[in-house]
Order: C-alpha cells, then sequence, then structure tokens
C-alpha cells in the first residue's frame, strides 16, 4: 500500500525547495556563531573566501564567483571595507573597474578562519564523505538550475 504522501505532488516534505531553504537556514546557523568572534556574517565569509583563494578580483569578478548581483555584493564590501578587511579602489587599468584587495588585517584572519571548516564538519556530525556526497549533488543541482 502507498503512502498518500507520496502521491502528492504538492506536499510540503515532498519538495525539493523546502528541503534545500529548510537546510540552507540550518546550516547558515552552524557557521554563525563560529564567524561572530571575526565579525562576519555568513555571506561576508564567503566574500573572505573568494579574496583569500582569488584576490585582487575586480567587483564583476567577484560577483561572478558567488553568484551575486553587484547590488547585493556592494553592502557586503563596504561594510567588510569599514572594518579593516578589504580596499576598494579603481582598477588602474580600466578606471570603470573597481579592484577589490585584502588589507593585512584581511589576510591575517585566513589564519583564524581555518579552524571553521572542521568546527562545522563537528558541528554537523556527518562524515566527511557524506559531505563531500552532498556537495557534489549540490553542485549538480545548481548546474541544472541554470
Amino acid at each position: 500500500m502507498s503512502d498518500p504522501v507520496d502521491n502528492d505532488p504538492l506536499h510540503l516534505e515532498q519538495q525539493v525547495c523546502f528541503a534545500l531553504s529548510v537546510a540552507a537556514r540550518s546550516v547558515v546557523a552552524v557557521y554563525r556563531p563560529l564567524l561572530e568572534p571575526m565579525g562576519l556574517t555568513h555571506p561576508q565569509y564567503l566574500v573572505m573566501l573568494a579574496l583569500w583563494q582569488h584576490a585582487p578580483l575586480s567587483v564583476r569578478r567577484l560577483s561572478d564567483l558567488l553568484q551575486l548581483d553587484p547590488g547585493t555584493l556592494s553592502p557586503l564590501l563596504k561594510r567588510l571595507e569599514a572594518i579593516g578587511y578589504l580596499h576598494r579602489e579603481r582598477d588602474r587599468a580600466d578606471e570603470r573597474s573597481l579592484a577589490v584587495t585584502l588589507t593585512p588585517r584581511g589576510r591575517e584572519l585566513r589564519e583564524e578562519a581555518l579552524t571553521i571548516p572542521p568546527a562545522v564538519v563537528e558541528r554537523l556530525g556527518l562524515p566527511i564523505e557524506e559531505l563531500r556526497s552532498l556537495h557534489a549533488a549540490l553542485t549538480t543541482v545548481i548546474a541544472a538550475a541554470k
């Protein structure tokens, strides 16, 4: 006998969007207490991750990497600049472009941030293989949704 829930395509618990939304909020909540001592929100942490890997970056390139529109990214950058983690300046090669660079304080923050991934894994309590598999599946979903 089949479960009536399985046959209802509009059942809340059947929705991929619902599971992704709740999972995203839940995982971000795990990061919050780890990021607070650094003065970072989760979106700001993502900006810093991109800069630690690729700086210097144009705002446009950073926007592409993070898959955020520049209007959403701009306030994040202003706040990170105000707390001394990055600097924005006109690109000398292209005055229309803003270049984002890390300050020495922003580069130093990377050492402190190295504690975050293992702390998140520990707090989630899932095997690293399962998290890697989840990451791969989500990456596939992201690509398919484009």
